[in-house]
Parts: structure tokens; C-alpha cells; sequence
């Protein structure tokens, strides 16, 4: 037991370890400490000085930062105000969806993708990031402010699309049935539906009545809370929908009682460490030494990408009547690709349905998407992570 322990404890070590250096450099030198974790990935990594020998292990790990993310944004929503963003934001996330999709599927087939590569390049990438967009912006502004609410509410929207996505990828030799299509998509509606019944039922009936009787003992309460949202993650996961889903419907659940403020402070510090595992992890994916053509337009692509959505959400913004500032702003933050996007690679991959080449062509430009939109948001608007005093907020 103690040796299979071992190189986990030593791989943890190293990441925090050189996570904290490189930050300290990052910060010396005026940039964003996010970009000292992929760079950390980079430098020990699987391609790097091989310290971490896989960036598998680490990703799963990781990936409890994303399922926390979402919980904690859950409980500081409530239901009846999340129905009204989503029918305010369905129409805005479909339009530029579909934008975004069209234009990166013409790229790709005028750089020689073949058509099918093509379309799935286009729909891993015309998602954003839930995390980079959702861990770049101040509490106070997710939670009390109206730009929160549409940035919360947008990415909510296209977390549902690109479950549905990677649930048509999955569908493999079935993908030209449309009947079979509309029939998952309905099946997977009806899922969704069902865990959110059976969340707020056990909520009301089970979580509420021992929180009543126990709440003065606070770990129990912290306990209980995070065991919530991590079954309502599994059964997700198991029913054929996302972990992330799951967690943040167990928020949404959650949020009606009155130890969800505490707990949601609780939490952050366990999220945080979470998303420093994550962001390493998508350092640790890149291969400097696989880098061809293909890789230098995977970097274009990215750069222009992030104009692109920029100018597709300032629009649509500007049709739903936002303040001129507000879709600045939020476009800003919109304007990366999402860590969907290598889910849908990797469904796509499974099913046969995409080149190695594309693959490594969408992990290229989602990292350039996230590096390059990091960059901006922290430089420019107020984050948590913020260089300038101004700007920094919590």
C-alpha cells in the first residue's frame, strides 16, 4: 500500500512545489498566476523533465475543482432566478454557438481538415470555458450582479449542449439517424429532469430535517454538504450526464437552506487547491516536441478564435440591450474555448470519428484560447488573481 502511495504523493508534492515557484516568478514578473500552473504542467510534466510521469491521474483529480466550481456557483443561486436566466440566455448561447461553429468549421476545412474533422473541431470549439470564465470573475460580481447572473447563466447553457454533443459523439455508427438523435436528446432531458426532482426531494425531506437537528455542529454540516454534492455527481455520471451537471444541480438543491453562505465559504480553499491540479493538468497535455504546421495553425486559430467570440457575444449582447460596458466586459471573458472542448475530442476519438491529427490540432488551440484569454481578463478587468490593486477583487 505504501509504495503504490508513494509516487502519487511524490507527483502532488512536485506540482504544489513547483507551482508555488513558478507562481512566485509569475507574480515577480506581473503576470497571471494561473499561467505559472500550465507552465508548471509544461516544465514537469509527461513532455517536460518527466517528473509526473501521466497527466491522466492528475486530470481526474483535477477535475474535482471543476465539480466543486460548479457545486459552490449552485449554491448561491436560487431556482426560480436560474429559470429566468436561462430562458433570457438560451436564445444569445444558440445564436453564437451556431456562429462560432460555422466560422471554425470553414477554417478548418480551408486549412485541408477533412469535412468530418471539420465538424467536430467546429462544435469542440464553440463552447467557453466554465472554469477560466467562472474563476476569473469576483465572487460579489458572480453572485450579486447582473453581469454574473448572464455569465452563470450562458455557460450553464452551452454545458448542456456540449453534454449533448459528446452524447451524439458516443452514438458512433448511429450519427446519421436523426430519429436516434432526437430521441437521445429527449432521453437526456428526461435525466436531467429526474435528478433535479429527486435532488430537491431528498433536499426537503432528508437534508433540511437533519441540518434542522445538527447544524450547530459544523462538520457535520460541512460533511454533509460536500457528501450531496458528490452523490448527485455520480448518479449524473452513471445516468449518462456530466459530473459538473450533477454537482451544480446538487447546489441549486442545496441553496434553500440557510447553512448554504457558510459552507460555500468552507469550500473555497478545498476548490482552489482542486483547480491548481487542474490548470497543471492542462499544461502537462502539451508536447512542444509534436509541434508541426498543423500546431502553428492550432496557435493562429486560438488568436483569432478569442476576436471572434469577442465580437460574436458583443453583438449579441448588444441585441439583448446590455450596457455597453457590461458586454464589453462579459465578451471578454466569453472568448476562450472550453474544457469540453477535449471531452469532445476524446468521444470523437473513441467513436472512430476523428483524425490523431485533429485531435491534437483542438487540444492546440483550446490551450492557446485559455492562455491568451487568461491573459487579457486578468490584465484588464477586475479578478480575484489580478496584478493591480484596482482590479483585484474577491
Amino acid at each position: 500500500m505504501h509504495n503504490e502511495l508513494a509516487p502519487l504523493i511524490f507527483e502532488l508534492c512536485a506540482i504544489i512545489i513547483s507551482a508555488a515557484l513558478l507562481g512566485t516568478l509569475f507574480l515577480y514578473a506581473r503576470q497571471p498566476i494561473i499561467l505559472a500552473y500550465i507552465a508548471a504542467g509544461v516544465l514537469i510534466g509527461p513532455h517536460g523533465i518527466n517528473l509526473v510521469t501521466s497527466a491522466e491521474n492528475i486530470t481526474q483529480i483535477g477535475n474535482l475543482g471543476v465539480i466543486l466550481l460548479l457545486f459552490l456557483i449552485g449554491l448561491n443561486l436560487q431556482p426560480k432566478k436560474l429559470l429566468s436566466l436561462f430562458q433570457e440566455s438560451a436564445l444569445i448561447t444558440l445564436g453564437t454557438c451556431a456562429c462560432f461553429f460555422t466560422f471554425t468549421t470553414l477554417f478548418c476545412l480551408a486549412i485541408a481538415f477533412s469535412w468530418l474533422d471539420a465538424v467536430i473541431i467546429g462544435a469542440a470549439l464553440m463552447f467557453s470555458s466554465t472554469v477560466i470564465g467562472l474563476k476569473l470573475i469576483p465572487t460579489t460580481t458572480l453572485h450579486h450582479k447582473r453581469m454574473g447572473e448572464i455569465i452563470t447563466s450562458i455557460l450553464l447553457v452551452q454545458d448542456i449542449l456540449a453534454i449533448s454533443v459528446i452524447i451524439f459523439l458516443n452514438m458512433g455508427e448511429n450519427l446519421g439517424d436523426g430519429n436516434v438523435m432526437l430521441l437521445s436528446f429527449a432521453l437526456m432531458l428526461g435525466k436531467f429532469a429526474l435528478v433535479c426532482l429527486l435532488a430537491f426531494l431528498g433536499v426537503r425531506y432528508v437534508i433540511l430535517p437533519l441540518f434542522r437537528r445538527f447544524d450547530v455542529i459544523q462538520e457535520y454540516s460541512f460533511v454533509t454538504t460536500l457528501a450531496w454534492c458528490f452523490l448527485w455527481a455520480e448518479l449524473s455520471h452513471q445516468v449518462g450526464l456530466s459530473y459538473e451537471s450533477g454537482a451544480f444541480i446538487a447546489g441549486i438543491s442545496i441553496a434553500v437552506s440557510h447553512v448554504s453562505q457558510a459552507i460555500s465559504v468552507h469550500l473555497k480553499p478545498l476548490r482552489e487547491f482542486f483547480l491548481i491540479l487542474f490548470f497543471f493538468a492542462i499544461g502537462a497535455r502539451i508536447d512542444i516536441t509534436q509541434a508541426n504546421i498543423y500546431s502553428l495553425l492550432g496557435v493562429l486559430l486560438g488568436a483569432i478564435l478569442i476576436a471572434v467570440k469577442y465580437g460574436g457575444f458583443a453583438l449579441a449582447l448588444k441585441w439583448a440591450q446590455e450596457k455597453p460596458t457590461v458586454r464589453h466586459e462579459l465578451s471578454a471573458r466569453l472568448s476562450q474555448a472550453s474544457e469540453f472542448s477535449f471531452l469532445v475530442a476524446y468521444a470523437a476519438m473513441q467513436a472512430q470519428l476523428l483524425s490523431q491529427q485533429a485531435a491534437l490540432f483542438i487540444q492546440i488551440t483550446t490551450i492557446t484560447t485559455f492562455i491568451l484569454s487568461t491573459y487579457w481578463v486578468v490584465k484588464r478587468f477586475p479578478t480575484p488573481i489580478a496584478m493591480e490593486k484596482n482590479l483585484r477583487q474577491d
